[in-house]
């Protein structure tokens, strides 16, 4: 169906409009050179007529998409799965994870909900700060991207949030698609995943009635996401102490690129996702509740978290990484002798790879520590166990 004007900035690209697209990309020598990278053996026309064949985005995924996720998983992890067992295919959601992954969250997600029989894979939300180029622009759009514009003056910001709003509420509406939004901007470097409160109150910007009904209308899932290991992890370390050494530390123009490229290529081990039952009937007893709006959101953000945290699937690495990092002993029932030899050689070789200045060996180790423990930490508080 065709989208209302209003949203033509942000959205993804319609079916009509992609035959135009597809040539612009095929044209440009930048994604020409990715094209070589990821298909070295299969030529660039060849590559073209399948693009063409394409009439819909969720069928260039199916044809470019698909497979390149299924080939990288077979030397890149050691499986990926996901239990959807709390909610059904037949409906659509607002998927809100977790955020490890700048690249791999969101396109693991649709592979997985392909081979859960969905019905559609997902619009993802996507910043503007990682589209730097035209070409990329093009493809992630493509792709089902729609585009959350960053760094805005605060009258810009309410404005686009409301926009960014009023198209999720009508993709999930009219267009009955599947959403992917992460539960905070920006990824949870050191893994301690909690939900942004400004993100609740984008979503409320959107739909009809309170806000509570405005939630429930985008059917939240919350979506548990667990990687036995992190290809970025030495890269989110090394951000930990520059910014530690010079509070002015910014990102430069290709660090964003090196963590999607790192992520994409690096070893993943077991890959987990697990889909928290839709959020709409907790929000419906939360209609009852005496508490003002900020305090409600304060606690639809903590059940969120609870949700994800409660759903982690936890690795020996997170154990280990958890007594290592306590000086304890409490955990060795998790893992063996030969694992801990594993893992710490594994913390060793990510060590290795960091340089930097002033590297603080000591800091560094423990911020790679506190990556892989806060896991086990967040999942044992919603559990109960500590």
């Amino acid at each position: 169906m065709n989208t209302p004007n209003e949203f033509d900035d942000i959205r993804p690209f319609n079916s009509d409009e992609l035959p135009e697209v597809y040539e612009r990309l095929l044209a440009n020598p930048q994604f020409q050179a990715v094209l070589k990278f990821l298909y070295p053996k299969i030529p660039l026309e060849t590559i073209a007529t399948r693009m063409r064949k394409c009439k819909t985005n969720m069928e260039f995924q199916l044809t470019f998409c698909y497979g390149f996720l299924k080939d990288l998983l077979k030397h890149a992890s050691r499986g990926c799965d996901m239990d959807i067992s709390g909610i059904s295919n037949r409906r659509c959601y607002t998927f809100m994870s977790n955020h490890r992954d700048i690249v791999l969250d969101s396109a693991l997600l649709d592979m997985l909900l392909v081979d859960a029989k969905f019905d559609t894979t997902c619009e993802i939300a996507i910043g503007d700060n990682l589209l730097s180029l035209p070409w990329v622009l093009d493809i992630v759009r493509v792709n089902k991207s729609f585009i959350v514009r960053r760094g805005l003056m605060a009258k810009d910001r309410l404005k686009s949030s409301i926009e960014l709003s009023r198209y999720m509420h009508f993709a999930i509406k009219e267009k009955h698609e599947n959403l992917w939004i992460a539960q905070r901007e920006g990824r949870a470097k050191d893994s301690d995943d909690r939900t942004q409160k400004g993100i609740i109150k984008m979503l409320t910007l959107g739909g009809e009635g309170t806000f509570i009904e405005r939630l429930q209308q985008l059917h939240i899932v919350p979506l548990s996401i667990s990687y036995e290991f992190d290809p970025c992890d030495y890269l989110k370390a090394a951000e930990f102490q520059l910014r530690r050494d010079n509070p002015n530390w910014h990102k430069g123009p290709m660090d964003d690129v090196i963590s999607m490229r790192t992520g994409i290529a690096g070893f993943k081990g077991h890959i987990h996702f697990h889909c928290a039952p839709c959020i709409d009937d907790y929000l419906e007893a939360l209609k009852s509740s005496k508490n003002n709006n900020n305090e409600v959101m304060d606690e639809i953000c903590n059940y969120i978290d609870h949700q994800i945290h409660l759903y982690y699937r936890l690795y020996p690495g997170n154990y280990i990484a958890l007594d290592e990092l306590r000086g304890t002993h409490d955990f060795t029932d998790q893992y063996s002798d030969h694992q801990k030899e594993v893992f710490d050689a594994y913390l060793h070789r990510r060590l290795s790879k960091i340089d930097i200045p002033n590297k603080d060996e000591a800091f560094l180790r423990e911020r790679l520590l506190t990556m892989y423990a806060n896991p086990a930490i967040n999942y044992r508080k919603a559990h109960g166990l500590e």
